[in-house]
């Protein structure tokens, strides 16, 4: 991390979180953030669900709700980016306080509530990204909606021409009631609209699903089912979780979604689930207390294709990207592996 990369950090660190990040958002658009190097090396390239990824970092959905910033991400050397959720029309969210840094344990808790500009000005922003990026949507629903499942569907005919992939986000535990939306039933007729929505589109881009880290493995068994019924493109494992095992923050408490380093160890397990109940043939998305390149080449031997992180940057900084990469490189080395593709999936056993 660079002086100037840790200056502004501690800088940052003095506001509340949520100023914070709107702080750093507001760098980003201005081309003020500092960030690392993009690692340009063929042995990181990954395939995913039809998408060539220039490396297999990718930024998680929440820290760009609104697209706002997507010039200076495309420059912070991502090999992909999610933005969102988005809701068909706006929504406040919850009252604030809402995020909440716990440092002691290198995490974050948010209860956000799909806070967002709404799907009509998302798209406008979404209309003039830079092309040479890789660009996904985070399809969300209205917390008053009276049919939630076809929000998801609507945000995606109103955003998808711009997309190059889309998530279907009934993970997130800081909607009422959302993730009821992961049972069978309900997940396989939400993905049904979703499906028929993408069908529409001129373009057909690929469709992930994000489930939370607190399932069953019966539970996790039939969303694989049901998502591979479906047609869903890649699984992303995993959203927030709602428990709290271990913590010593003084935040440890509030409500919400706990991110960052506590989540590695579940996450990774449900991850490694999917990989072993999709026999590795369909492809998974890591996330959840990625914070280092030992913890992304750790999601990836267990089966990940790539990996996404977003809470870690709060600690380390944009330049975590470059560093992730460069380590990814000498992982590879260590274990004999070729390229990146050879280890997914190595060490999954280890998980399960």
């Amino acid at each position: 991390m660079s002086f100037l990369e840790k200056a502004g950090m501690s800088v940052l660190r003095s506001f509340d979180p949520e100023t914070a990040h709107g702080l750093a958002l507001k760098a980003l658009q201005a081309g003020l953030a500092p960030v690392g190097q993009p690692v340009d090396s063929p042995r990181l390239r990954t395939r995913l669900a039809g998408l060539d990824l220039p490396n297999p970092v990718g930024l998680a959905a929440g820290f760009d709700k609104n697209a706002q910033a997507l010039k200076g991400l495309a420059r912070a050397g991502f090999g992909f980016v999610e933005v969102g959720a988005a809701t068909p029309r706006p929504q406040e969210g919850n009252p604030r306080p809402r995020l909440f840094r716990l440092p002691e344990d290198r995490a974050v808790i948010n209860r956000f509530g799909f806070n967002n500009e709404g799907a009509d000005r998302i798209v406008q922003r979404l209309a003039l990204r830079p092309k040479d990026m890789i660009l996904g949507l985070n399809l969300g629903a209205n917390k008053d909606s009276a049919d939630r499942a076809d929000d998801f569907a609507e945000v995606l005919r109103l955003c998808g021409a711009h997309l190059d992939f889309a998530t279907v986000n009934v993970s997130s535990p800081n909607t009422e009631a959302l993730r009821d939306l992961q049972g069978a039933e309900a997940l396989a007729a939400l993905l049904q609209g979703v499906m028929q929505a993408r069908a529409g589109l001129a373009r057909k881009i690929p469709v992930f699903l994000k489930i939370a880290p607190d399932l069953t493995e019966a539970e996790i068994g039939e969303i694989a089912q049901v998502a591979q019924a479906a047609g869903v493109d890649t699984i992303i494992a995993t959203n927030t979780t709602i428990t709290r095992e271990g913590l010593k923050s003084a935040s440890f408490s509030e409500k919400g979604g706990l991110s960052g380093a506590p989540l590695f160890e579940k996450s990774t397990r449900v991850l490694a689930r999917l990989s072993h109940l999709t026999d590795g043939k369909m492809p998974l998305i890591g996330v959840g207390g990625v914070g280092s390149a030992e913890q992304a080449y750790a999601k990836i031997c267990a089966g990940a294709s790539a990996v996404q992180l977003y809470s870690a940057l709060v600690y380390e900084g944009l330049s975590l990207v470059e560093r992730i990469n460069r380590g990814l490189l000498e992982l590879l080395d260590r274990d004999g592996h070729a390229t990146l593709s050879d280890a997914i999936g190595t060490a999954r056993g280890t998980w399960l």
